[in-house]
């Protein structure tokens, strides 16, 4: 297809194209001359995924190039290519290791992955961000004076498990290993959002059925 064509198809101006046709958001197409080329449609589900992290993630131009640098790398294993491109993704800041209350929360983060038998993520937790946001976030709770409950936070870890298993089935559907990176970096960006959606659908059902809504 032209570009006339790729752009009347994915809803995306020539312009933008253009933009990141120069950025290395997309490959070249194939020369036909000299001032025109074809694109095919792999063309058209990388824009679609450029335009997903762009509109949808927020992410800068510099971020979506260094994602799909990784979502391309065929030379790394599946789960080292998957943890790349989403490791890519912004994160949250490191927690301060010498807080007595970050110490207290990476004591509790190790013990529940050990309790839940999670040997593989105990094995990335000096380099993934997901364990570090965890950090934060139960050292937050600690700072606050909350005690959230370890039992109370496996039971939510194993919820989890089991999301992680359908998303996986699902990038396990897709025919190509680059479409498999691919759909796993769509599903940091919009899987999680629905996610936390249903979450807070679930709450608000579940707090009318219990308190009614006076």
């Amino acid at each position: 297809m032209r570009l006339a064509e790729l752009s009347g198809r994915s809803g995306v101006s020539t312009a933008t194209i253009k933009y990141y046709l120069r950025e290395r958001l997309l490959p070249p197409g194939r020369q036909v001359n000299a001032t025109t080329a074809e694109y095919d449609e792999e063309h058209l589900r990388r824009l679609r995924l450029v335009r997903a992290m762009v509109q949808v993630g927020r992410l800068p131009v510099a971020t979506v190039r260094e994602v799909l640098g990784h979502v391309d790398d065929d030379s790394l294993g599946r789960t080292i290519r998957l943890g790349a491109a989403l490791w890519a993704l912004p994160q949250v800041p490191g927690p301060d290791a010498d807080d007595e209350h970050v110490r207290a929360a990476r004591e509790e983060a190790d013990a529940l992955l050990d309790t839940l038998g999670w040997s593989n993520a105990r094995l990335l937790t000096t380099i993934s961000p997901a364990y570090r946001s965890l950090v934060v976030a139960v050292a937050a709770f600690r700072r606050l004076g909350y005690d959230w409950d370890a039992e109370l936070l496996a039971s939510y870890a194993r919820l989890m498990h089991r999301a992680a298993e359908l998303d996986l089935d699902y990038v396990e559907r897709q025919p190509s290993e680059a479409e498999r990176v691919e759909a796993a970096v769509l599903g940091a960006i919009l899987v999680e959002p629905m996610l936390q959606a249903l979450h807070r659908l679930a709450q608000e059902e579940e707090s009318a059925r219990r308190y009614g809504f006076g």
